[in-house]
């Protein structure tokens, strides 16, 4: 442990001494011509480091992904196969079904946001504002009102008098809230019709003096065959992605 110890120390004295040699200053600041301070790119390259080290969490909770992996989830729960589709299958086909559902949002972010701060026509502070602005409308647009009042309680906020000016320190928790409802009443949708075949299967079988012969087994041969002759998964995608194309 020592020699590591000591190994790595050695390996960083020719870094610190061209730092101390060269005098380098890795935060700086300006006054801008509006009076507004503009930090150096260092520094703007390390929060945007910072935020790519956000991105999974963006990715799980300011986009439709929750509502896909969870009504998925479900949708595999009520077919009463536990393990198929597998873990990796469904998260994969969240992920791309998310993409095709955001690609609008993602691409106005990028051309309104990201593409001309690359370009240097605008500066760091409005690239942020005009790539979250496709993110706030998206979500304000698939938040339930009663959730957005009672995250903007809590957070002190009186009220606003425009979707523009919620924060999204109370808009985030407020669609995650509204998601989880939207996405467990769906599952209930879909669970229904699989769990009177439940029932039917294990009337059969008590009236039938079966009772040692597990329901599941029987009844997931016929599920299967429901979902299939329904074309369910055309079903359960194409209305996942309605719900939220359509608002």
């Amino acid at each position: 442990m020592r020699r590591n110890l000591i190994a790595f120390a050695v390996l960083l004295m020719p870094g610190f001494a061209f730092a101390a040699s060269s005098d380098l200053t890795f935060v700086t600041s300006e006054q801008g011509p509006d009076g507004s301070a503009v930090y150096s790119v260092s520094l703007q390259v390390l929060l945007f480091m910072t935020m790519l080290s956000m991105l999974p969490a963006a990715l799980m909770t300011m986009t439709s992904f929750t509502r896909i992996i969870i009504v998925l989830s479900i949708l595999r729960q009520a077919l009463g196969m536990m393990q198929t589709p597998s873990n990796q299958i469904i998260i994969g086909v969240a992920l791309f079904t998310t993409f095709f559902i955001m690609s609008p949002v993602f691409e106005a972010a990028y051309e309104n946001g990201l593409q001309p701060y690359m370009e240097e026509t605008i500066d760091f502070d409005e690239a942020l504002q005009e790539t979250g602005d496709p993110f706030h409308n998206f979500m304000t647009g698939q938040a339930r009102d009663s959730d957005v009042a009672l995250f903007s309680e809590m957070g002190g906020y009186d009220g606003f008098d425009s979707i523009e000016e919620i924060p999204f320190r109370v808009l985030i928790p407020a669609y995650i809230t509204s998601e989880l409802k939207t996405a467990f009443q769906i599952g209930f949708l879909i669970f229904i019709p699989f769990l009177v075949i439940d029932l039917v299967v294990s009337s059969i079988l008590m009236s039938m003096g079966m009772m040692m012969l597990s329901p599941m087994l029987i009844s997931l041969p016929f599920k299967i065959m429901l979902f299939v002759l329904v074309d369910g998964w055309t079903l359960v995608m194409g209305t996942l992605a309605a719900s939220f194309l359509t608002t």
